[in-house]
């Protein structure tokens, strides 16, 4: 078959060809296509999808397939991109966007997530091939939202009929596709995203739930106690770390099955890494796993069973692993916390009745020295050299018990077999660490004189050989090259990835401080000192620092927060300047309509009652009809004042015609002239007549015009007759003519009178001046 491919591929053409006919909707002819497409990807994968990503639209019609409503045709089409997707990130990246993500998703809702038959496992295999080592289509599955989508994938319930194992298969893919998105080989910013995303959509919530679920099998809880859980609570050397503590029965289920001796051993181990990876730089579930061994917290009713109490319990059982894994679950939450090793030396054990309590710090040596196994006590030593390191207090309460030193040296000293060689190293450290953190408080026990002891039991040689036992052993080589646990058996359950850590960075100054002398030793007292008061400066420093970016992060919060709310109000001004505008234009509508239609009355006067912007335009035209009665009313004031200077023109007039008459008896000589004079005085009166007439009616047109402009009705409505409000128009025009004309009437008038009194006088000046002469 690969030979008869690459001759059926040689020709480039004859893959063009079978593309076009994979568009075909007819059955004989697409399900055959695919068939055959999809054996060609499997015998010469890499050049068959270099021909199609070559060819137009190539991809694009592959994806079509996905969407055909005949099952048999779009389950093939999957498997088809699956052999097409292999390896290829070109290809990847088209078919998701091409929107792969979203078809996958909606076949795997219908076909019944998890519980869904083998076509769910195929799709979570293409989604596999999408996104495994692909950042770019990572980043496109997280912005678009498809986390949130994965939630329903495990809602697995309490189901105690028992798991097919298609459902655990499906769960299995499912699990590891959430590894994929957190994986510790993507870029740090996607990774911690990607976590941001399941632990806000509940994704995380869920995964706890599976813990606590009945009838789950033992190699999914493995799968997500060891292998995902753990990279979506924290990713290794990732600051980012997400506080599932408030759920505490997830983190008490996860002890039990840790310290359980009846739990499998591959799923403690994964129990156990999950642990290590919520304690990793997580001062705030170390402090809460703390709290729960000290006094204060302890439920005195016991009705409930702490994390701290599940610790206690592994540390002191008769499980050799159940000790290893509860020592170095207790050396996690103590991992570079000086502040919580203090708190633990409060913790104080009642270890039978009747006897006084016992501190933890003394138990754990008391069991050391009771000579157990070598896996309880490589855990107890790795413990307490985890809680002495950094910790000068610590090591004054050790060195407070008189049987500590002895027991330590009397281990160095001996010569052991080759099982008991790692212990010995590690007392070696664990003696090491009580010289070098040694504050020189308690007399017997200070720096010179432990170095004396180890030079007159031991031998400083001998010690210093001793110590390298630890780095040498073939255990804390693999213990060494990655965090996970991946012990084969539980014989070879010895170190703890961070503890060798600390063997690196103490074996070196451990070993200088064997050798030096007292005056070095005390330089090398102020030199800490001096480190001390700079670390407590720097701390400071630290902590305003801290203070500062909380505050400025809630800053960021409320500016967010504003600019949403900004967002929205424009919104909504813009959605309500819309709406006004949209009324505007039904009122200028209406008004039209107003306008343009008649309304019939019948005989008894029948009316209609206005709505909103009828009764609106009404009160405009109201003010517009009161506006011109009160420029009316003024003109009337001013007609009455012309009218009052006209009658005292007149009878001043009057009186100057008959004084003229009396006192020029020789204008009878002229008559002429002064027949042109009365006939002018005629006219002048007959038009302050019109005028005085005009005034009269307009008089009389107001309260006629205030009489008919409203109608109350008995309810306490306006109503308004449609031939009324045409009156009132035609009224209002007429009115203003009206005054028009008398305003300019007035003024001719006065204009005339002015006139006429000159021609008067210069006529009877004239007059008189001929008469003298």
């Amino acid at each position: 078959g690969s030979q008869f491919t690459e001759i059926f591929i040689k020709q480039q053409e004859n893959v063009t060809l079978l593309l076009t006919l994979v568009e075909e909707f007819d059955f004989h002819v697409r399900w055959p296509g695919v068939k055959l497409l999809t054996s060609l990807l499997k015998q010469q994968g890499p050049q068959v999808q270099q021909i199609i990503l070559v060819s137009p639209m190539g991809v694009s019609r592959l994806m079509d397939l996905l969407a055909d409503s005949r099952e048999v045709i779009r389950n093939d089409g999957v498997l088809l991109l699956q052999q097409l997707t292999k390896s290829n990130a070109a290809i990847q990246k088209i078919v998701a966007f091409e929107n792969a993500f979203e078809r996958l998703l909606d076949i795997i809702t219908e076909e019944g997530n998890s519980d869904g038959g083998i076509v769910v496992e195929d799709c979570l295999l293409l989604l596999q091939n999408l996104l495994k080592n692909n950042n770019s289509n990572q980043n496109f599955f997280k912005e678009g939202s498809y986390i949130q989508r994965m939630k329903p994938w495990f809602e697995v319930g309490d189901d105690n009929c028992g798991w097919s194992a298609q459902k655990v298969t499906n769960l299995h893919l499912m699990l590891q596709l959430v590894r994929v998105l957190v994986s510790p080989t993507n870029p740090p910013g996607a990774t911690s995203s990607c976590q941001k995303a399941m632990f806000h959509c509940g994704l995380l919530q869920q995964l706890c739930t599976i813990l606590m679920a009945t009838g789950v099998p033992a190699d999914i809880l493995t799968e997500v106690r060891g292998n995902c859980l753990p990279v979506v609570v924290s990713i290794r050397d990732c600051t980012l770390t997400f506080f599932i503590f408030p759920n505490r029965p997830a983190i008490v289920v996860l002890l039990m099955s840790m310290v359980n001796e009846r739990q499998p051993f591959v799923l403690r181990c994964a129990v156990l890494y999950c642990f290590q990876c919520f304690l990793y730089k997580n001062q705030k579930g170390q402090g809460e796993i703390v709290s729960t061994l000290l006094p204060s917290t302890i439920d005195a009713t016991g009705n409930s069973v702490s994390a701290g109490q599940l610790l206690c319990g592994g540390l002191f059982s008769t499980d050799s692993l159940s000790n290893w894994c509860a020592a170095v679950a207790l050396a996690h939450a103590l991992q570079e916390n000086a502040t919580l090793k203090e708190q633990l030396l409060r913790v104080q054990l009642a270890t039978s009745i009747g006897n006084p309590p016992v501190s933890l710090l003394q138990q754990c040596t008391n069991i050391l020295s009771q000579g157990s196994k070598v896996q309880t006590r490589v855990g107890l030593l790795m413990l307490l050299c985890t809680w002495l390191s950094n910790c000068s207090i610590a090591v004054t309460h050790f060195l407070h018990n008189p049987a500590n030193i002895p027991f330590l040296t009397g281990q160095i000293a001996e010569n052991l077999g080759e099982e008991e060689q790692l212990v010995q190293g590690l007392c070696a450290l664990l003696l090491g660490i009580s010289i070098y953190y040694n504050d020189n408080s308690l007399e017997n026990y200070r720096k010179e004189k432990l170095k004396q002891l180890i030079e007159k039991r031991i031998g400083r040689e001998n010690f210093i050989e001793k110590l390298g036992f630890i780095s040498k052993h073939e255990l804390y080589s693999r213990a060494a090259q990655k965090p996970q646990p991946g012990f084969s058996s539980p014989e070879h359950m010895m170190f703890d990835h961070e503890f060798t850590k600390l063997v690196k960075e103490l074996e070196g100054v451990i070993s200088k401080a064997i050798y030096k002398s007292s005056e070095e030793d005390k330089k090398e007292e102020e030199v800490k000192k001096t480190l001390e008061q700079h670390d407590n400066i720097v701390t400071q420093y630290k902590k305003v620092i801290r203070e500062q970016d909380q505050e400025l992060e809630e800053l960021k919060q409320r500016v967010t927060t504003l600019m949403s709310q900004n967002e929205q109000l424009q919104a909504t001004v813009t959605q309500q300047v819309s709406q006004i505008q949209q009324h505007k234009d039904q009122y200028n509508l209406l008004k039209v309509q107003l306008g343009k239609d008649t309304q019939h009355h019948n005989s008894h006067g029948d009316t209609f009652q206005m709505n909103g912007i009828q009764t609106e335009e009404v009160s405009k035209l109201k003010e517009e009809l009161e506006e011109w009665k009160n420029k009316h009313e003024l003109l009337q004031g001013q007609i009455r004042e012309k009218d009052f200077l006209i009658e005292k023109l007149v009878s001043a007039v009057s009186a100057e015609l008959a004084a003229a008459s009396r006192q020029l008896w020789f204008c009878l000589c002229f008559p002429k002239e002064l027949e042109m004079l009365r006939s002018q005085l005629q006219l002048q009166s007959v038009e302050i007549s019109q005028l005085q007439t005009e005034n009269q009616k307009l008089r009389v047109m107001v309260p006629m015009t205030n009489c008919s402009m409203l109608m109350v009705s008995p309810g306490g409505g306006f109503f308004l007759f449609q031939s009324e409000v045409k009156a009132l128009s035609e009224e209002k025009e007429s009115l203003k003519q009206h005054l028009d004309s008398s305003s300019s009437t007035v003024a001719i008038l006065q204009d005339e009178k002015s006139k006429l009194q000159m021609i008067f006088w210069c006529f009877w000046l004239t007059r008189t001046r001929n008469y003298l002469h």
